[in-house]
């Protein structure tokens, strides 16, 4: 059986919406766009941002390069030792991860004027999932110091089927199977380096005090459609 014949259009829609996919079918070798990074914050200096968007731009290319050589590289001879075929794929999920994971991060950091209501379904899911939402933010440094160079992230389980945090190290080491991220935060040290030196506390706190509700909260509602799909209803 095919594997999209066992998927809902529902479920088809959201997963063409979440990659952002405008065509039924994508070939193996996958051209992704730099998306506009705009951001605008009191904690973070211009050459700060700049630098980290170069990065960013560095992650989209490379994904794009080893995503081509796939439609070329040698399947017949594959082992688990040793294949061009293996290191190509390590690569693309790592420059793949590296540019989604800025994505997200960008487009969720630098609001000024930022407010969570209690009554959106952000405040509740992580009150709920959580115990409070301060239970909610307490776990979420906690992730945020445990990361060894890399991300921490709220995500919707697919298996437990709630919202958890989890580490991530690098972008692509320890990353939970069916996930879904809502919240992203970058703990690499070029995210900080330049304005806070050694000081990963004094940065997060910075940027948590200027998360974008308003996008977060659309991620938590398409979230909820997910697992309205997950759990069949």
């Amino acid at each position: 059986m095919n594997f999209d014949d066992l998927l809902t259009e529902e479920a088809k829609k959201v997963i063409r919406e979440t990659l952002d996919v405008k065509k039924e079918n994508v070939n193996e070798a996958f051209a992704a766009q730099p998306k506009q990074v705009s951001v605008k914050t009191d904690f973070l200096s211009n050459a700060n941002v700049q630098n980290h968007v170069e990065l960013y731009e560095d992650y989209i290319e490379k994904f794009n390069n080893t995503s081509a050589k796939l439609d070329s590289v040698d399947k017949s001879s594959v082992n688990s030792n040793h294949s061009g075929f293996r290191s190509i794929k390590i690569d693309e999920t790592f420059n793949m991860n590296g540019a989604y994971l800025h994505e997200l991060y960008f487009s969720n950091i630098g609001d000024t004027q930022s407010r969570i209501s209690m009554d959106s379904l952000s405040f509740m899911r992580l009150n709920r999932d959580f115990g409070t939402f301060d239970d909610w933010q307490r776990d979420f440094i906690a992730c945020g110091k445990a990361s060894r160079c890399g991300w921490v992230v709220t995500y919707l389980n697919m298996y437990t089927q709630s919202y958890m945090n989890c580490v991530i190290d690098l972008h692509s080491e320890h990353v939970p199977v069916g996930m879904y991220p809502v919240i992203v935060m970058d703990l690499w040290q070029h995210a900080y380096y330049r304005d806070y030196l050694k000081d990963a506390d004094a940065y997060m706190s910075a940027m948590m005090k200027q998360l974008r509700w308003s996008v977060i909260e659309k991620r938590f509602e398409k979230a909820d459609r997910i697992l309205s799909i997950v759990r069949g209803a």
